[in-house]
């Protein structure tokens, strides 16, 4: 009965959010982090939500193409977000500041994400990671 309860508080929180991506400590004035925790599995069960990376959700839906389960935002737009969630700084990589002066034509993909500092997260899903190049 709680855990229903429990259930719609978060789904109703997550759909007036208008972040997409959401991290267990988001919620965790609702309740302890192992309610909020299996909650959020059976989210991702019932396919409104996606986990894309340790600690990291995104809201999602279905593909009209071929049924699959999606984010509702690009890739390189949640990692983007979820980055600046954990606290690191995201400047654009070499090849966009290229692209965007310029001095090539080459549109960058948006999957090499520049950032200050280390960072070892793995943000992706289906087997698309993003990666990270370091600037100063």
């Amino acid at each position: 009965m709680a855990r229903t309860m429990l259930k719609s508080k978060i789904k109703k929180r997550l759909s007036q959010s208008k972040e997409t991506v959401f991290a267990p400590k988001d919620l965790l004035d609702l309740a302890g982090r192992n309610q909020v925790g299996r909650v959020l599995g059976q989210l991702i069960t019932e396919e409104s939500l996606l986990r894309i990376g340790h600690g990291l959700y995104a809201k999602a839906r279905k593909s009209p193409l071929g049924g699959n389960v999606i984010p509702e935002k690009a890739l390189p737009e949640l990692a983007k977000e979820a980055l600046n969630k954990l606290g690191v700084t995201v400047v654009p990589s070499t090849a966009e500041r290229a692209y965007n002066s310029g001095k090539t034509t080459q549109v960058p993909t948006g999957r090499v994400i520049g950032v200050k500092g280390r960072v070892s997260r793995r943000i992706g899903y289906g087997g698309k990671f993003v990666t990270y190049e370091r600037l100063p």
